[in-house]
């Protein structure tokens, strides 16, 4: 089988912006990216500004996402959203496992699986993020720490990875201003997809892309973007500042496999 694997650039704006800021951000947005075949952008704006968002932006080129959602489709969960709620709202994403949400919120590889299959079961495409913490890169420890984050993901059928995107993004390289290097992630990529062709299929490895998350900006994401099983971007910080989501956006550089 032969194709080429689609580019996803995605905006997490985690806890950051306003209705005046996201207006100005999706006004540029929607004025400099061009629609390029086999690159997908969207952005994940906090919660109580998705509808606002997937209202303003050009859905042809640029789309929404959510941060996150719940294993459940409703009851009593203070704080949460449902995935049914995200389709309601029209919006094809969802970031589920970010490791602020696995580090921060203590959401464990168990629910994070069991989200994500829910997710999936409704249409969403999930933006599944892995990495690991810089402990664990300095003590060899990065393959071991993939595995068991995707070792629930071996039951998944091959229907439920194709809407699946892997964003593998070190802890260590998170909002630090530390970018792993080009070779590194590049080594990282082959790992997982070669995970996925010995725990699920070859086909599905070989389709699967895999975005890389941590520091990326306008400076690195041309050489990193080069890397043959780099097939995307999580972008933190640089995707609130319109010029610089742009040139990232830009770098884009589908793979064919």
């Amino acid at each position: 089988m032969t194709g080429t694997r689609t580019f996803f650039v995605g905006g997490n704006h985690k806890m950051n912006g306003s209705k005046s800021m996201l207006e100005s951000l999706c006004t540029g947005l929607n004025e400099q990216v061009e629609k390029k075949d086999n690159v997908k952008v969207f952005i994940a704006p906090s919660y109580p500004y998705l509808d606002f968002v997937n209202n303003k932006l050009d859905l042809n080129k640029i789309q929404t996402s959510a941060q996150n959602c719940y294993s459940e489709a409703k009851g009593a969960f203070t704080g949460e959203i449902s995935a049914n709620m995200v389709v309601d709202l029209g919006i094809p994403y969802v970031i589920i496992g970010h490791s602020e949400r696995r580090n921060v919120f203590n959401e464990s590889n168990q629910l994070i699986t069991k989200k994500t299959k829910y997710a999936i079961s409704l249409g969403l495409t999930v933006i599944l993020c892995l990495g690991e913490h810089l402990a664990d890169r300095q003590n060899n420890k990065t393959e071991k720490v993939l595995d068991s984050q995707l070792e629930d993901f071996k039951s998944f059928s091959a229907d439920e990875w194709k809407k699946i995107v892997i964003a593998y993004e070190p802890v260590w390289a998170i909002g630090t201003g530390v970018v792993a290097s080009p070779q590194q992630a590049q080594d990282t990529h082959v790992y997982i997809r070669k995970w996925i062709a010995e725990n699920v299929s070859k086909d599905v490895a070989n389709q699967t892309s895999i975005m890389y998350g941590g520091s990326v900006g306008a400076s690195n994401c041309s050489d990193l973007s080069k890397q043959a099983d780099i097939d995307g971007f999580l972008v933190g910080g640089a995707s609130l500042i319109t010029n610089d989501f742009v040139t990232i956006i830009k770098s884009a550089t589908p793979k064919t496999f």
